[in-house]
């Protein structure tokens, strides 16, 4: 009946909203209230879950994956090699401490290298030594570095070399062109003295014709100026040459020797006598004498700097 229902072109409160509902539902029937409660939430539950799934991880690798493993990198060097056995070493250059692992098969020649990187100092102007000189071709296993050793490195950059070995050089030179004016050393009256005493029983064997490196141990059984008997003792890790006797050893650096000059012992030629210059004039020279002869030149070229490849 008319009565019962609203008058015409009017509507109930609420129909509008019930409308929109049933609009955008199933048209099989009108949903009531708690209906369209539950089918929205759904909605957004389902547009919830597509986006979780897209931001999913890639699934693992098997645990014996090759590429399982490389994605969990330890983080080791590159340099040191898988699989190769490596060792501790101490590199001590320039007072300079430089703790490194190095790969115990591998030759001087890439410790060099490596060392090259460490330090900047180029591998054709460097001494490596690690009981002796380190022959290049060699292994650090075969010369029998072990974990913990201490590898010490002597060498200049070029810049240092051309800053403080050419005045040496020069130095040197005038020194030799002296010597060509004078009479043999051995021949003068103040190195007669200590000659004549003749060749000290104790005095080192010597190789003629021969080159070898500084033996590891001190060169002794030689004669200084005054007769007394005197060692050399060259402490490469410390840059320095120690001149010992029976009173007292004189600790000298190696930087602040001016020039080394020798010359065979007439009769003996395969001993040398031998000076150190320490100031500026020949009055500062320090004299060896007996000093065989397959060692001068490591001498020499360790005191001034200068490289001798053996």
């Amino acid at each position: 009946m008319a009565a019962a229902g609203a008058p015409d072109g009017m509507e109930e409160p609420g129909m509008d909203t019930e409308a929109e509902t049933v609009a955008t539902e199933t048209p099989a029937r009108p949903l009531n209230c708690v209906e369209a409660e539950v089918a929205a939430g759904a909605a957004a539950a389902e547009d919830s879950c597509a986006a979780r799934g897209s931001l999913q991880p890639a699934p693992a690798q098997p645990p014996g994956d090759p590429a399982a493993q490389a994605s969990v990198s330890n983080g080791e060097d590159a340099g040191g090699g898988a699989g190769q056995e490596l060792v501790d070493l101490k590199i001590i250059w320039n007072k300079t401490k430089h703790d490194v692992k190095f790969p115990l098969d591998s030759t001087g020649s890439e410790l060099k290298q490596k060392i090259h990187s460490i330090t900047g100092l180029p591998p054709a102007m460097q001494k490596v030594m690690y009981k002796g000189l380190v022959p290049e071709d060699k292994t650090l296993r075969e010369i029998k570095v072990t974990s913990g050793a201490k590898i010490m490195v002597v060498g200049s950059t070029i810049n240092d070399v051309l800053a403080v070995n050419t005045p040496k050089d020069a130095a040197q030179q005038d020194a030799k062109a002296e010597e060509n004016k004078k009479e043999p050393l051995c021949r003068q009256k103040q190195h007669r003295k200590v000659l004549d005493k003749g060749k000290p029983e104790d005095v080192m064997p010597s190789v003629k014709g021969a080159q070898e490196r500084l033996p590891t141990v001190p060169l002794s059984g030689m004669y200084n100026k005054s007769g007394g008997k005197v060692r050399l003792t060259f402490k490469l890790e410390q840059d320095q040459l120690w001149i010992g006797t029976k009173e007292r050893t004189e600790k000298l650096p190696m930087g602040s020797i001016k020039n080394v000059v020798s010359e065979p012992i007439e009769g003996h030629e395969d001993y040398h006598m031998m000076a150190f210059q320490l100031g500026p004039t020949e009055a500062s020279y320090y004299w060896v004498y007996w000093v065989p002869t397959q060692y001068v030149d490591a001498i020499k070229d360790t005191v001034l700097g200068k490289w001798q490849y053996f």
